[in-house]
């Protein structure tokens, strides 16, 4: 079973039921998804895992930003967080760097959304693999994520 297939067995018992797209160009970054979907980088939520103290923390922000760990992420957790290895993303997320999604995760991980994701009515994030992505409302992203709605971006 592959990382989407995983994912969509998680989707199934928490009751939602996405509408993934798998690409065979890829969709391992934010521009590789946006260019695939036809939708503008920002509208990507790409998921980035960081290092925390009692395990993953989880970014969700837009393929239109980064991630400013060295301040806000630090003011929001107490401390600043490590960017995650491949090893540490696959251990805690049960996904491989490219295909984390945004919930669903192997581990409890604390997970924060970017408040920019909550200006479009439609954001696509990975679908468990680095080859699909699935359309989610930002309403919907946060209850299915359990998220933190934060401004984390540099």
């Amino acid at each position: 079973m592959d990382g989407h297939d995983r994912w969509l067995a998680e989707c199934q018992k928490i009751g939602f039921k996405p509408t993934p797209t798998r690409y065979s160009e890829g969709t391992v970054t934010s521009e590789d998804a946006a260019t695939q979907v036809g939708c503008d980088v920002a509208q990507i939520a790409k998921s980035i895992v960081f290092e925390g103290q009692r395990g993953g923390v989880v970014v969700i922000t837009s393929g239109a930003n980064k991630v400013d760990r060295k301040r806000k992420l630090r003011d929001l957790l107490g401390f600043k967080p490590k960017i995650a290895s491949a090893s540490y993303v696959l251990q805690e997320t049960g996904f491989e760097p490219g295909g984390v999604p945004p919930f669903g995760h192997r581990n409890e991980c604390l997970v924060f959304i970017d408040r920019d994701l909550f200006n479009f009515e439609l954001v696509w994030g990975a679908a468990g693999s680095s080859d699909t992505v699935f359309p989610i409302t930002p309403r919907h992203l946060k209850g299915f994520s359990g998220g933190i709605v934060a401004d984390v971006k540099l």
